[in-house]
């Protein structure tokens, strides 16, 4: 018996075992074709272990070794088994999930702005197990799919980032890739803060206001993001400054970088702000903002009056002509009112209404609610009036727009600002699949560091959940499991790349990544 290699009309080898008889051959089985010299190894062992099952064997293109010698003092001499050439697993790797990644990375432009390759590994660590920089070195260590940099190197490359500018970097090639040929018009703004684990305040972490009722010193982070929620710009700013004072030096800082002439950003009510609007205007932005519903009566006033009969999606429009000296504006109050808005509205307020009754009764203890008013404990009530006045405003949303209706309807208005929920999305991903926060550097320049990693990781798994439209942590879990097997084989250490699944092959079309491309190394 022996083994035998056939080039197909395809290319690929085939391994065969076959034996000859008077003179011709026969095929005793076809083990299969190898397209790579991963497949062509494993055949080859599967080939020597078929001859090494009692069979004798022959020395073929040294896949075989040659029978021993017979040993001394035997009548007659037997052949020897087979050794087959020895193949073991020594390992395996993500190999798929880190060249996705890795493609996604560099089809943004990110290696060719920040050349570092030690950057790379980390951002990309940090898309796939979010971690200390330190932790995220052992993990890469782990996964054997890059080479691991030393601590000392690590932390010698980001001390780079300041010099090298690669956050100013890393912001105009992400501009550059969401915009293509043009430029971005719509821009979504919103602010967030990243609190951090130390009790002392310097002249960045400072306590400040948190939605999250912490006291730990923090930062606040601007982020400006396209219409897909993918990340253009983001600043950081002292704890204690004031979420409408972010607005303009962000606005600024990309028009500067880019040149942008022409720019309708959108934020919501927080930094709804008469200087702001008026910055906004002075500056030539165009912009539209939540409005808070207690400016409704002054907008809409005589519709309010005679009653809040809408039908359901039904936009309202109010312009108010400003004047500042020689300058003049115009702003549109926009309202839509939705009827499940109403519903929910109603239900709020009742049980609103419920717990200033209840204080009010004794029941609860005094506290801040709406619709309770008095001085002290013994002297509140509940303000049934201001409930009343209320119920008139059930339904409606409003919006303030400086972009006048020949640039956008009412309807348009309302749409480009119901698109802000991308941003937040964008900053539940840095803060919970990327885990933004806590933080635990202490010095400016390694704060910016982190935060333009969280940047490029965020501008990666944004892509990819608009691709495919999966979670980036779904994504992950998916392609993780397809590990690449390391093999010995003779002596040479082979990569056998996993088969793809279903959905893992769904992601890679998503992508418009060929799966050639990413074989093994």
């Amino acid at each position: 018996m022996q083994i035998r290699r056939v080039k197909t009309a395809s290319g690929a080898t085939a391994v065969q075992l076959v034996q000859y008889r008077n003179g011709r051959r026969e095929i005793l089985e076809h083990l299969g074709s190898a397209h790579d010299d991963g497949e062509l190894a494993l055949l080859e062992h599967l080939a020597l272990e078929r001859v090494a099952a009692g069979q004798p064997a022959f020395d073929l293109d040294g896949l075989v070794p040659a029978p021993a010698p017979p040993r001394a003092r035997t009548k007659k001499p037997k052949p020897a088994p087979v050794v087959a050439g020895s193949a073991r697993t020594v390992g395996s790797r993500p190999r798929l999930l880190w060249e996705v990644l890795g493609t996604v990375y560099d089809r943004i432009g990110f290696h060719q702005a920040i050349d570092s390759e030690v950057f790379r590994s980390l951002v990309l660590g940090r898309v796939i197990s979010p971690a200390s920089k330190t932790a995220t070195l052992r993990m890469l260590a782990e996964m054997d799919v890059a080479e691991v940099p030393g601590e000392a190197t690590m932390w010698r490359h980001l001390a780079r980032h300041q010099q090298s500018k690669w956050r100013d970097a890393a912001c105009t090639t992400a501009y550059g890739f969401a915009a293509g040929d043009g430029a971005v018009s719509v821009c979504l703004y919103d602010v967030t803060t990243l609190y951090f684990e130390t009790d002392e305040e310097d002249e960045t972490r400072k306590v400040g206001f948190s939605k999250e009722r912490r006291v730990d010193p923090q930062i606040v982070i601007g982020l400006l993001v396209d219409k897909t929620g993918f990340p253009l710009e983001i600043h950081c700013f002292e704890g204690s400054k004031a979420e409408t004072l972010t607005l303009i030096p962000v606005l600024d800082a990309f028009r500067t970088r880019h040149q942008v002439t022409d720019m309708l950003v959108v934020a919501d009510a927080g930094m709804l702000s008469r200087a702001n609007l008026e910055a906004l205007e002075e500056a030539g932005y165009q912009y539209i903002v939540g409005s808070r519903t207690s400016k409704a009566p002054y907008d809409l006033a005589e519709r309010l009056a005679m009653g809040n009969n809408f039908t359901d999606g039904q936009v309202l429009e109010a312009t108010t002509e400003l004047k500042r000296g020689v300058v003049s504006s115009r702003r549109r109050a926009v309202w839509q009112y939705r009827l499940a808005r109403e519903h929910r509205d109603r239900r709020t307020q009742t049980l609103q209404l419920q717990r200033a009754e209840d204080i009010a009764a004794g029941r609860k203890q005094p506290r801040k609610a709406r619709f309770l008013t008095g001085g002290g404990p013994k002297s509140l009530k509940v303000d049934y009036e201001a409930a009343r006045a209320a119920e008139q405003l059930f339904g409606l949303k409003g919006y303030i727009t400086s972009a006048p209706m020949e640039v956008l309807s009412g309807a348009e208005v309302v749409a480009a600002y119901h698109s802000l929920f991308e941003v937040e999305a964008s900053f539940r991903m840095a803060k919970s699949d990327l885990r933004a926060r806590p933080i635990f550097h202490r010095t400016r320049e390694s704060i910016e560091a982190h935060l333009t990693m969280v940047f490029c990781a965020l501008a990666v798994g944004r892509y990819i959940q608009t691709a495919t439209g999966m979670s980036i942590k779904k994504v992950v879990q998916t392609l993780q499991p397809l590990r690449e097997a390391v093999l010995q084989v003779r002596g040479e250490t082979i990569a056998v790349p996993a088969a793809l699944t279903a959905d893992a092959q769904a992601i890679l079309e998503a992508l418009q990544i060929n799966p050639a491309e990413i074989g093994p190394h």
